[in-house]
């Protein structure tokens, strides 16, 4: 077996229709589109969501909710998180750049660190965001919780 004499599976391929080939290819005349009307024309095509008349399920359905055009959003991480991150890697600072390093975070993350978890070291903890527990948390084993 080479390249050159591959085929398919017999009855695996299929022949193209060939429409609007004259009446002899017996898909001449209307090229399969059917008497008159919209479909039949060049050049038609549907509106999306068209339910032929009927009201279209997009505007049967009532408007609600609302999206903040100024929504701040911040990837979360938990003091349990950065504890064992610091223990691990045996780190006395945490920057955004080490929690990217350590796949906790993106390179573009807004970094908040919440207070889940205790902390077992002093650690100098650098983020966009801290709740009150979190920093609580970090000033009472004598750390630092540094704002951007």
């Amino acid at each position: 077996m080479e390249l050159s004499n591959l085929t398919p599976a017999a009855g695996s391929t299929h022949k193209e229709k060939r429409i609007g080939r004259g009446q002899g290819s017996g898909r001449g005349g209307t090229s399969t589109r059917g008497h008159k009307g919209a479909k039949s024309r060049s050049g038609y095509s549907r509106k999306l969501g068209f339910e032929g008349g009927q009201m279209p399920l997009q505007r049967r359905l009532p408007k609600f909710g609302f999206k903040n055009p100024t929504r701040v959003e911040y990837k979360a991480i938990n003091l349990y998180t950065i504890d064992a991150l610091a223990t691990a890697q045996s780190l006395t600072a945490i920057t955004p750049e080490v929690l990217v390093a350590a796949g906790l975070a993106s390179k573009k993350d807004l970094v908040k660190i919440l207070g889940q978890g205790t902390l077992s070291k002093k650690l100098d903890v650098t983020a966009n965001a801290f709740s009150k527990s979190a920093a609580a948390a970090i000033e009472a084993q004598q750390g630092k919780a540094i704002k951007l």
